[in-house]
C-alpha cells in the first residue's frame, strides 16, 4: 500500500519514542529516572476530578457543540479577560480536545502552501512537522543561549518577507525554559504590526512563570485581533492525559476553526469540559503550591547539572525543563542521549528532537522528585 506523499512530511514528538525505550528497560528489570517526559508528576487536584465523576453521574456522555460547551466557553473567556488584561468574549473561545490542535488548526486554516511560517528553533516538534505537513516553508529563527534563548530581534528582521503568513511564539518556552520580555514581545509586534501577519501565541506555560509576570502579544495594540492565544489545562492542573485545551481568536475566524473541530473529532469529550469549569473556577492553591515546587527543583537540577563536567546550564526562568550546553563533553546529542539512557538509566532528550538548532543541548523535564533529579545528577556523573 502506498501513502498519500503528505505523510513523508509528518514528524513526531521524540519525547514519546525515548519514552517507549525507557519504559521497555524498565520492563527488562533496569531502574530509569524519567527526565524525558513533558508532564507534571502531580496528580490531578481532587476538586476536578470529582466534579468529572459527578457529571457522568448526571449524564454528561453525550455530543455537545464543536467549538465547546458554551458555560465553559463563557469560563474560559472570563478567565483569559482577568489573565491577559483583555476583553474577551464567548465566541472568541474555541474549546479542543488538548493544545496541539489549535496548531494543526490554525495552521491548516491560515496558512497557504508556500507561505512562510517562522517559528522558534529549537522548539515544540510539532510546529515545523505541522507546517511542513500542509506545504508551507517552515522559517526557523535560532534561539540563541547568550540572548537567554529569546528572539534575536535583527535575526527576525531578516526573516520577514512578503510571503511570511504567520509567526509562532512560545513563552515560556519548550524546551529552553525561556521567557519572553515585555520588551521582547514589543519588539517582535513592532517589526509585523504593518504587515499582514498572524501569530500563534502558545501560552500553554503562561502560569508557571519564575521570575516576572506573563506578557501576552494580544495585549500589544492592534494584535489582539490577529492572534490566536493556545492554553490549556494540561501544565497547570496536571491533566495531560484528559485532552483538554482551548484556542481564543476573534470570532471572525472561531467559526472557521470550529468547522475543522466538527470534520476531525466532532466535539471535545464533554464530561471533561464540565471538569474543565471547576479548574478555571475553583480552588488554585494547587497550581500555586506546583509552580513553588517547581522553583525548587530548578535549582537543584540546575546547580547539579552545572556541576557535572563538560556540561553549562543557564537558569530557565519557566516551565519545568532545563537546557543544558553538552558541547564540551564530546558528545553529538542524540549520542549523549543514549548514552545516558542505557548506561546510567536515565531519560533526557536531545536537542535536536526540537531542531537542528539544538545540536549541542539535552533537554531535562524535572518534573520528577528532587530525590530523583539528585539520584539522576550522581549517576550521569558516573558514566561521564
Amino acid at each position: 500500500m502506498k501513502l498519500a506523499k503528505r505523510m513523508e512530511r509528518l514528524g513526531t514528538e521524540t519525547a514519546f519514542e525515548v519514552l517507549a525505550k525507557a519504559k521497555k528497560l524498565e520492563a527488562e528489570g533496569k531502574k530509569i529516572i524519567h527526565l524525558e517526559i513533558g508532564e507534571p508528576d502531580f496528580d490531578t487536584p481532587e476538586n476536578i476530578s470529582n466534579a468529572a465523576i459527578d457529571a457522568l453521574k448526571k449524564g454528561f456522555t453525550h455530543y455537545n457543540p464543536s467549538p465547546g460547551l458554551p458555560e465553559l466557553r463563557q469560563t474560559i473567556a472570563d478567565y483569559m479577560s482577568k489573565t491577559r488584561g483583555l476583553n474577551f468574549t464567548s465566541d472568541e473561545v474555541v474549546v479542543m480536545p488538548g493544545g496541539k490542535p489549535v496548531m494543526f488548526y490554525a495552521i491548516l486554516a491560515i496558512v497557504e502552501e508556500e507561505d512562510e511560517v517562522i517559528y522558534p528553533n529549537p522548539g515544540f516538534p510539532i510546529y515545523e512537522s505541522m507546517i511542513n505537513f500542509i506545504g508551507a516553508k517552515a522559517v526557523p529563527i535560532p534561539l540563541k543561549e547568550e540572548k537567554g534563548f529569546a528572539f534575536d530581534i535583527e535575526d527576525f528582521k531578516k526573516l520577514v518577507t512578503d510571503r511570511t503568513k504567520m509567526v509562532i511564539l512560545n513563552t515560556p518556552h519548550n524546551p529552553t525554559g525561556g521567557v519572553l520580555t515585555k520588551d521582547d514581545i514589543l519588539q517582535i509586534a513592532e517589526v509585523i504590526k504593518d504587515k499582514d501577519i498572524w501569530v500563534l501565541s502558545d501560552e500553554i506555560y503562561s502560569r508557571l512563570i519564575f521570575e516576572g509576570e506573563h506578557f501576552s502579544i494580544a495585549s500589544v495594540d492592534g494584535f489582539k485581533d490577529r492572534t490566536i492565544i493556545l492554553d490549556g489545562y494540561s501544565k497547570y492542573y496536571a491533566m495531560t492525559g484528559w485532552r483538554a485545551g482551548f484556542g481564543v481568536m476573534n470570532k471572525e475566524i472561531a467559526p472557521h476553526i470550529a468547522k475543522l473541530v466538527t470534520n476531525s473529532v466532532s466535539c471535545t469529550n464533554t464530561f471533561v469540559q464540565k471538569a474543565c469549569i471547576e479548574a478555571l473556577t475553583g480552588p488554585q492553591d494547587s497550581v500555586d503550591k506546583m509552580r513553588e515546587e517547581f522553583r525548587a527543583r530548578r535549582e537543584i537540577i540546575v546547580d547539579g547539572l552545572n556541576s557535572i563536567p563538560g556540561f553549562s546550564c543557564v537558569m530557565p526562568h519557566g516551565a519545568f525543563y532545563s537546557f543544558p550546553n553538552i558541547t564540551k563533553t564530546g558528545y553529538k546529542s542524540k549520542e549523549l542521549q543514549d548514552h545516558l539512557l542505557y548506561q546510567a538509566g536515565v531519560a533526557s532528550l536531545a536537542g535536536t528532537s526540537f531542531g537542528a538548532y539544538g545540536e549541542g543541548y539535552l533537554r531535562f523535564s524535572y518534573a520528577n522528585s528532587r530525590e530523583n533529579i539528585k539520584e539522576a545528577i550522581k549517576k550521569i556523573k558516573e558514566v561521564l
